[in-house]
């Protein structure tokens, strides 16, 4: 309930100080593709009362909880289970395929009952991933940087113990397994099939907060929410061209020591976008019937200049079979971007995109 007021305030401060002339918001919006869904779950909300703790409005029409409803690597592991798209919820099969009509980056989800931003991974396979009691991804220093980026700057989620019924969080962050399990959450999701680096952020120990409480929580989300936007610009992009300078689709750009659960692959313009914090790291660029590309670079800090580091990998032919797939383990990893409303030439929904690779930040909230 409060994500979706938070989001329409955010949508009137970013359109004011554009109209404004105001350099964060000039800088943030012409160099970004900010994306906004305010609420997922209509049906929840509508039916959402008042209460604090035991407020209704978690479950849609059908009686389906959204954020346990999408595809699950660790249990397709389990369980062979494909991604039956067809069966699960229209609301998850909308985003499903809003995620590959773009190339996300960085999203995040907003919730409520705590105050904390919790990170991938939700689920386990209680091997590979595991430290401890947390599951942690490759990227997980990259998490870790994004979840503080938030909690420092929200005005008291850092304190970490905000609520009586959760916590304490160190930092005011948590990772999600290490919190308590969840399968079929679309954190996961973002992250192994669509590339995209999302945050679960609770940002209220009342699920249904009273209306005179909205304007001081909005002061206290509105840093944050801009400086999470603002590290859509960390890491590295750029394009893959193949040896004749086409940009080529389905490339895998892959991370020395960063092996993901579906490799991070190029879309259907060549483009990649990795979050990486500052530092060296090796790359290693596959594309069939072109040699493997290795390639060590140093990553400044992006966000400050409101652009990652840019860089394209050039690709030389080879005669001989070289190239080789990283294994997919997870039930499936072909997950094709679809430009809305015409064929993979169609460039009507990413024009800019061209010289300056802008990159996609994905915010919405859900009732939890």
């Amino acid at each position: 309930v409060l994500g979706r007021v938070l989001l329409l305030q955010l949508i009137g401060e970013l359109v004011r100080g554009y109209r404004d002339n105001e350099t964060w918001s000039l800088q943030l919006l012409n160099g970004t593709r900010i994306h906004i869904l305010p609420t997922m779950n209509p049906d929840g909300f509508d039916e959402a009362d008042t209460h604090c703790l035991f407020s209704q409005g978690r479950f849609n029409y059908n009686g389906v909880d959204l954020n346990r409803g999408f595809p699950d690597a660790f249990a397709g592991l389990r369980k062979l289970q494909e991604l039956n798209e067809e069966q699960r919820e229209a609301e998850v099969r909308a985003v499903m395929d809003w995620l590959r009509t773009e190339t996300f980056v960085l999203s995040a989800n907003l919730h409520g009952g705590a105050v904390v931003a919790s990170y991938p991974y939700d689920n386990s396979n209680r091997g590979f991933d595991l430290m401890g009691v947390a599951s942690i991804t490759p990227d997980d220093d990259v998490f870790v940087h994004l979840a503080k980026v938030y909690s420092y700057n929200h005005a008291s989620m850092k304190q970490g113990n905000l609520c009586e019924d959760s916590g304490p969080f160190r930092d005011g962050i948590t990772n999600g397994y290490h919190w308590y399990p969840l399968e079929g959450g679309m954190q996961d999701y973002n992250y192994v099939w669509a590339q995209c680096l999302e945050l679960t952020l609770e940002l209220s120990c009342c699920k249904f907060p009273h209306q005179k409480e909205l304007p001081a929580l909005w002061m206290d989300n509105k840093k944050a929410l801009l400086a999470y936007i603002q590290q859509v610009h960390l890491g590295i992009k750029g394009q893959v061209f193949d040896s004749s300078g086409t940009p080529v689709q389905k490339a895998v750009v892959e991370v020395e020591g960063r092996r993901n659960m579906c490799p991070f692959r190029t879309n259907q313009y060549g483009e990649y976008y990795r979050l990486l914090l500052p530092g060296i790291y090796t790359f290693r660029v596959m594309y069939p019937g072109h040699e493997v590309l290795t390639e060590t670079l140093s990553i400044p800090y992006g966000p400050d200049q409101y652009s990652a580091m840019k860089h394209n990998f050039m690709l030389r032919r080879t005669t001989s079979a070289t190239f080789h797939s990283p294994a997919d383990p997870s039930s499936s990893c072909n997950y094709t971007l679809h430009p809305k409303g015409g064929s993979a030439t169609t460039r009507s929904t990413w024009s800019g995109l061209t010289v300056g690779f802008g990159l996609v930040t994905l915010l919405q909230s859900l009732i939890e």
